[in-house]
């Protein structure tokens, strides 16, 4: 089953084409990495799949139906769930706050503060941000301020809450931003172990080459807004257009 695709994609800005006629498709419980050097259309990309942005022209399918036109929560509630670069969380809340609030708001479209005093009235919600938290090694501290986490912990929660949403798709945009050495191999296999016990479908963007080799079922890559490879790590390792988009250049 195809979970998104998009036909003709194109997102311009004056005169400068930032995606241009992008056709791309995700399988369901696929893992696909989205690379390409500084100014590939990456981000615009993301941001137009995940309705912060409206496109110039094109389409955008998800679970078979269109979603343009749609609000970023409309598509949240239909499946989809981001991860950005930076952990976006409620710092004063604690973790499992965090991870309730994604819940509730997915399940039910909005989040009210007054929920903590009835929060009895919604075991389901409770007990699946228990298992959120279970899946992303953080249900020990489940009554500790976020603030108090370290960053890779924080990024784990971000993970987490994105989680919650119990997406059919789940976007990531750098996961392992600033994480040591350390931080970045548990969250790649956090990573891995989530998508194997979930058949998570994944969309990747990610500079590290070498979690995206690990990672990735398939990879596309942008050059200029436009598609000039995609394939297994293998295939596009290998491919030259790859080699020549990259040969000298910076990534973002």
């Amino acid at each position: 089953m195809t979970v998104l695709k998009t036909e003709q994609l194109t997102k311009q800005f004056g005169g400068l084409t930032a995606v241009d006629e992008v056709d791309m498709a995700i399988e369901q419980g696929e893992g696909v990495s989205l690379i390409g050097p500084n100014g590939a259309g990456k981000s615009t990309f993301i941001n137009l799949v995940t309705r912060r942005l409206e496109p110039s022209y094109g389409e955008i399918a998800f679970q078979g139906d269109s979603i343009i036109g749609m609000d970023p929560h409309e598509v949240v509630q239909r499946g989809m769930s981001k991860s950005f670069q930076t952990a976006s969380i409620f710092p004063e809340l604690t973790v499992k706050e965090n991870a309730t609030i994604a819940a509730l708001a997915a399940e039910h479209g909005s989040f009210r503060f007054n929920f903590f005093r009835n929060q009895n009235s919604y075991p389901a919600v409770d007990e699946l941000a228990n298992e959120v938290l279970e899946s992303v090694g953080l249900y020990g501290e489940r009554e500790n301020e976020a603030a108090s986490l370290d960053y890779g912990n924080k990024r784990r929660l971000e993970l987490g809450i994105a989680l919650a949403a119990e997406p059919d798709m789940l976007l990531m945009d750098e996961p392992t931003a600033g994480m040591s050495p350390d931080e970045t191999k548990s969250t790649v296999k956090l990573i891995k172990r989530v998508k194997e016990e979930l058949d998570l479908t994944f969309l990747l963007v990610e500079h590290d080459m070498e979690i995206v080799f690990d990672i990735s079922d398939r990879i596309v890559v942008l050059n200029r807004g436009s598609v000039i490879a995609e394939g297994t790590p293998a295939e596009v390792q290998n491919d030259p257009a790859v080699q020549e988009a990259y040969l000298g250049g910076v990534e973002e």
